[in-house]
């Protein structure tokens, strides 16, 4: 299931939801369902990603930029952070515009989130590879944890 298909699940579930959650504020059954799954798969692939960089530090010597060490957590784990904090914030969009009326407000709400959740990801990559206690792969590559979860499990689950 792709970006779009978990898009429009959302955005389906919420117009017959909206009575409940538009008032309140809260967090449609459907998003939640979907943040758990990106948080598995953020958190499934950020472990494993701290796995390989440990793996690989005990068969070979590695380059400065690959030693393991806090670096490779610290940035994994930030690295995910943004990654679940970016499919987040797009929920929280979605969930709104699915409730807004106005067609053209909706669809200018959608670009302007798209825009900054984007703006916020370049500012983490920018980080990861300036700040120097974080590494910047291990920073980087958790970016591409919830689209890449979504595909495996699309594929392992057959949800196409």
């Amino acid at each position: 299931m792709s970006n779009t298909d978990n898009t429009e699940e959302i955005v389906q579930n919420n117009n017959q939801e909206n009575s409940m959650t538009e008032n309140t504020g809260k967090l449609s059954p459907a998003l939640k369902k979907e943040l758990k799954h990106i948080f598995v798969y953020v958190l499934i692939g950020v472990c494993l990603l701290i796995l390989v960089f440990f793996l690989l530090n005990l068969i070979t010597e590695m380059p400065d930029y690959a030693k393991f060490d806090y670096t490779v957590i610290l940035g994994a784990v930030c690295g995910g952070a943004v990654a679940f904090l970016n499919f987040f914030l797009m929920g929280l969009t979605v969930q709104k515009v699915a409730s807004d009326i106005n067609k053209e407000r909706a669809a200018s709400r959608m670009k302007m989130s798209y825009t900054y959740r984007y703006l916020m990801q370049i500012a983490w990559i920018v980080i990861a590879i300036l700040v120097p206690c974080f590494n910047s792969i291990a920073g980087i590559v958790p970016l591409l944890f919830p689209t890449m979860g979504i595909k495996i499990a699309a594929i392992v689950f057959k949800k196409y």
